[in-house]
């Protein structure tokens, strides 16, 4: 072996965030000269990439499985209807609602970082159930009836569609760069050691407790500001439907099939998602059953889903999170140092 070469920004990745950046400030225009149903539909799609990237922020790269982050989901509707109500502007207060979320998990996340595994999963579903039966109690929900985000009614139907595009564009956006940017840092890779092992980040000095609270709030904000955006796109507010573990459910579907702990499978099996619910959502329980079904055959046959799959054959790596270790090319194809891939904290083999 001659010589190693240690890459963060390889050509494939400078030209994919070149190629996304051109894509944001096209999608910017949409509203524009694009049919009102494909408006609604891609912000549809802007706030499944928010929830599938934040579940894959806490499990994929945090090691946290959670099956109840619709708690985080169902408050930023919640509190975004009552923000209106008390007399805040309309759209500032979906943002507000998303901040209000992630201060509520900072309390929240001294209680359930203490739990490991699956009492952490099953602790956040039993937080989501409690939330929902105190949502209920206001009387300004009326129980299960729920309510409406009136305030929206002053605004006229296209001008509501593309302010509500607009929001739901900057906030995806906005979450995945400062999640791309927590990930590059040494935050992210103290993030990542955890994940990998708990007991030997902290032996090098790793503050596990105060670590995995930051991506956990962070993934509460993002996932309160999925649900502020979707009670903006239905206007309605049930408490049942926004608080229903469907919403984990799907976020931890379009994780597994894109590739979970890869930033890009989180947006592929995102965008994956919306196109079987797009056309097969109106199939009813077999569309359920259609979901399960497919995500019990990524998990036998595709076990590290779409992107891992591309980066064990191709060694693609579109958005440079880690590094990247190339030996040269006199070692042999095969040989146990080729494709080595160095994370921010750990290396895997990609």
């Amino acid at each position: 072996m001659n010589g190693i070469t240690i890459e963060r920004w390889t050509l494939s990745s400078k030209i994919a965030v070149g190629g996304v950046l051109a894509l944001l400030v096209l999608l910017a225009f949409a509203p524009e000269f694009l049919r009102p149903g494909l408006v609604d539909r891609l912000t549809t799609l802007f706030i499944y990439v928010i929830l599938a990237a934040m579940w894959n922020a806490l499990a994929g790269y945090g090691g946290l499985v959670s099956v109840g982050q619709q708690v985080f989901f169902g408050l930023g509707a919640y509190l975004s209807i009552r923000l209106a109500d008390g007399g805040f502007s309309v759209y500032p207060s979906l943002v507000a609602a998303a901040l209000l979320v992630g201060l509520f998990a900072l309390p929240l996340s001294f209680l359930m970082l203490r739990l490991k595994g699956g009492e952490f999963a099953i602790g956040m579903w039993v937080v989501s159930a409690l939330t929902h039966l105190c949502v209920n109690l206001d009387p300004l929900i009326q129980g299960e009836t729920g309510t409406s985000l009136i305030a929206l009614n002053t605004f006229d139907a296209s001008a509501r569609r593309a302010y509500t595009y607009w929001m739901a564009l900057g906030a995806m956006t906005a979450l995945l760069g400062l999640l791309f940017l927590l990930l590059r840092s040494r935050l992210g890779a103290a993030i990542q050691a955890i994940r990998d092992n708990e007991g030997a980040a902290a032996s090098v000095g790793v503050r596990v407790l105060s670590t995995k609270r930051v991506i956990f709030i962070l993934a509460a904000a993002g996932a309160g500001m999925a649900g502020a955006l979707w009670l903006a796109t239905a206007l309605t507010f049930q408490p049942k439907t926004y608080f229903s573990v469907q919403w984990t459910a799907y976020m931890i579907f379009m994780v597994l099939v894109g590739g979970i702990g890869r930033f890009e499978g989180a947006i592929l099996g995102a965008i994956l998602f919306f196109l079987i619910e797009t056309w097969f959502g109106g199939a009813g329980v077999w569309y359920l059953v259609g979901l399960g079904a497919v995500a019990l055959l990524f998990s036998l046959l595709l076990p590290r889903g779409i992107w891992g799959w591309v980066e064990d054959r191709f060694g693609l790596r579109l958005l440079p999170v880690g590094y990247q270790v190339r030996f040269s090319a006199d070692d042999p194809p095969g040989h146990p140092a080729a494709g080595l891939v160095a994370g921010p904290g750990v290396a895997t083999r990609g």
